[in-house]
């Protein structure tokens, strides 16, 4: 793993678990202390965490808490969604991720592929894959919400549609049986209906409490959408329609 690499993935241990010690992120990297210090010092060069005794913390804004609690609920079962998503993408590809949390848990499950072209929307997901050697991002510019830490606009929506991606991954906030993949913010439904047809292969991630959740805004039908990737096995109506949708259920 490079130090790149081995960065980006540190610091999504910080975001999952707040806090770490030198000494366990040395012995979950099978590197030494003093490698994981001189990560540290990079880190705090970059305002990106700071040192505390024996550990390292993510500075308080390192994340606005809507978002924070959102990358920490059901982390467990996203980075395994994210690491089973990761399987489907190979080296070189174009790779459009979109903002949700289960998405940004995926760009950080990439750390191994080489030669690929980002493309996001999600200040997060640009931020973590900076850098990685052999890796370009393109961030679609337009106003930020906050909550999200993305853009939705007409712009983002513009530049995003420039490119035409090997596959998109989106994040959906429901999925039902009847009405297909939902969501409850319409400006990020809106920003995600806008990729379909422009993507080769749609890859949605979604955990479990996904399923029979009922939506506020419709995002896709299960026709438009390529594959599947969740946590356990889907409700059988779910199963179904997605059997008779030719969609690929694929389960962590």
């Amino acid at each position: 793993m490079t130090q790149s690499d081995r960065i980006a993935s540190l610091v999504a241990l910080l975001e999952a678990r707040g806090s770490c010690s030198i000494t366990m992120l040395a012995d979950h990297f099978a590197v030494s202390d003093e490698t994981i210090r001189r990560d540290v010092r990079q880190l705090e060069a970059s305002g990106r965490a700071y040192k505390v005794h024996g550990g390292v913390k993510l500075p308080d804004n390192r994340l606005e808490a809507p978002y924070r609690l959102r990358m920490q609920a059901q982390a467990d079962a996203k980075q395994a969604i994210a690491r089973r998503a990761a399987s489907l993408i190979e080296d070189g590809m174009t790779v459009l991720i979109d903002s949700g949390t289960t998405s940004c848990w995926v760009a950080r499950a990439l750390a191994d592929r080489r030669r690929l072209t980002i493309v996001t929307n999600n200040l997060e997901v640009a931020s973590d894959m900076l850098g990685r050697d052999g890796i370009r991002v393109f961030l679609a510019g337009g106003a930020v919400n906050v909550d999200y830490r993305a853009t939705f606009d007409a712009e983002a929506i513009r530049y995003s549609r420039c490119f035409s991606p090997d596959a998109t991954i989106l994040s959906m906030g429901a999925i039902e049986a009847k009405r297909g993949f939902m969501d409850f913010e319409p400006d990020e439904a809106a920003y995600k209906r806008a990729l379909l047809d422009g993507a080769r292969r749609v890859i949605v991630v979604a955990d479990v409490e996904k399923f029979d959740r009922a939506g506020t805004v419709h995002v896709a039908d299960f026709a438009q959408v390529h594959d599947l990737v969740t946590d356990l096995p889907v409700p059988p109506a779910i199963a179904e329609a997605a059997r008779h949708a030719d969609v690929r259920l694929h389960t962590a």
